[in-house]
């Protein structure tokens, strides 16, 4: 076990969650978020009975575990990882402990367990609490039932509104319970927003009214607070690198035509867009080399993509740097895991550990797959985005992954852009203009740690 010294900025974390019964900590990965709220917890374990953590499933295995264990200071805390089949999670939940930890996925069924039961958890951390942002879901459904039997409750996340304001209601009902934000959705639509596009009564999106982005923000101060990574680490630079790729020219005359028409023919296959979401999905698909028709099945556009990826990879491997490898699509990791036969995907029993020990030359990973609470520092510094998630949150946890505590060289990121394709359209527009909503959210809740130095 360790002796643990916190830094300034953790101390600043777990003496606001111990000075908040309802505490949003917006911070983001890397900064220590899971130490500061176990010693907060520990330093008041008189004032909470249970405790319940819900996580992503691979931190709820492992790193919630791992830090209980790991700190000297911690060793009086008991805990139940509430995970596995049916009778796994009923053994584990009737363990007597002080800490019970599960996935986000089993909320639904844990709640139902306790249907008719007393609620035993006065406390509730939820890591990732912007995985609870659909306020339609079936978690958040099943949380806000029990709501109001949580005495204690701290939400933890680095990208509070990864798609704009509008995600900021579910997360910020489920600590509050509505006071700062409105106790309904529609309320909350109705005070800050006006309709943007619709159709009939289908609304597609909604604008800010005048000043509601600083009424938000002056709102939620009692409630959270925030902390950006380059404030308190010293870490080596990140440097994104954009890599144009060139389309050949006949198929570049594929992708307009099938831009405009929504529909193409591959061999005796027809290929067609129903609506502009789906085209969107299809377009991005086409840049990266193929398509799937109705049933699924992948058809074959080009390798040009996979051509320029080989460059990429031949120039890391002269330089013995290793390559965290980034898809979005399924036949994107089929088609890379047969073309480079030292690529070892992510799931495999033991890549991880073998990632970290510095033998694995390609690992590739869904960003949803290696979004949360993965330390993959140590096995290497480059990473490439062979396709772009739409998802804000995806991207920037997948990119820490390797820019974090630990990493001792300069991070190099690579997105492959596919050049006047939909590919710029999702990395310039969509990620970076959600980008900087959120960085105005977090710049408005800004620590002040002055006291703590």
């Amino acid at each position: 076990m360790k002796c643990y010294k916190p830094y300034a900025y953790q101390k600043f974390i777990a003496d606001f969650i111990i000075s908040h019964t309802e505490a949003g900590v917006f911070a983001d990965m890397g900064l220590g978020k899971t130490v500061s709220t176990l010693t907060a917890l520990n330093n008041i374990r008189w004032d909470w009975n249970k405790a319940l953590i819900i996580a992503p499933k691979r931190t709820a295995l492992e790193t919630w575990p791992q830090e209980i264990e790991k700190w000297e200071h911690l060793n009086n805390l008991t805990y139940s990882v509430v995970m596995g089949n049916a009778k796994e999670r009923l053994k584990a939940i009737n363990e007597e402990a002080d800490i019970y930890i599960t996935s986000r996925d089993l909320v639904v069924k844990l709640v139902e367990y306790f249907k008719n039961k007393p609620w035993p958890f006065d406390c509730v951390v939820i890591d990732e609490l912007s995985s609870f942002k659909n306020s339609g879901a079936k978690r958040f459904r099943a949380l806000k039932k029990i709501r109001p039997r949580i005495e204690r409750i701290i939400g933890l996340t680095g990208t509070p509104a990864s798609n704009g304001y509008i995600d900021l209601w579910a997360e910020c009902f489920l600590l509050d319970g509505g006071k700062a934000l409105g106790r309904t959705k529609t309320l909350f639509l109705d005070t800050f927003f006006t309709p943007g596009r619709r159709m009939g009564h289908v609304i597609y999106d909604w604008k800010l009214k005048e000043n509601a982005e600083s009424d938000i923000q002056k709102r939620l101060v009692p409630l959270c607070v925030s902390m950006k990574t380059e404030d308190y680490l010293e870490l080596p630079e990140r440097l994104d690198i954009e890599l144009k790729v060139e389309m050949p020219k006949d198929i570049k005359e594929m992708y307009n035509a099938f831009q405009k028409e929504q529909f193409m023919q591959i061999d005796d296959t027809a290929i067609d867009a129903v609506n502009a979401a789906a085209l969107m999905t299809k377009l991005t698909q086409f840049s990266s080399g193929m398509v799937y028709d109705e049933f699924f099945n992948m058809k074959h556009i080009s390798d040009y993509k996979l051509e320029a990826l080989d460059e990429l990879i031949e120039k890391a491997g002269e330089e013995g740097e290793n390559v965290l490898l980034f898809y979005n699509f399924r036949h994107e990791k089929d088609r890379i895991l047969h073309r480079y036969k030292d690529a070892v995907d992510i799931n495999e029993e033991g890549a991880i550990k073998k990632w970290q020990e510095g033998k694995i030359k390609i690992l590739l990973a869904h960003p949803a797959s290696a979004g949360h609470g993965l330390n993959l520092q140590s096995g290497g510094a480059i990473s490439i985005w062979y396709t772009l998630p739409t998802s804000l949150e995806l991207y920037q946890q997948a990119c820490k992954r390797l820019h974090r505590m630990g990493q001792t060289k300069v991070v190099r990121n690579y997105i492959m852009l596919t050049k006047d394709t939909y590919d710029e359209e999702i990395y310039y527009r969509i990620l970076q203009g959600k980008e900087k909503i959120q960085n105005v959210l977090i710049e408005s809740l800004k620590a002040k740690l002055k006291a703590y130095k």
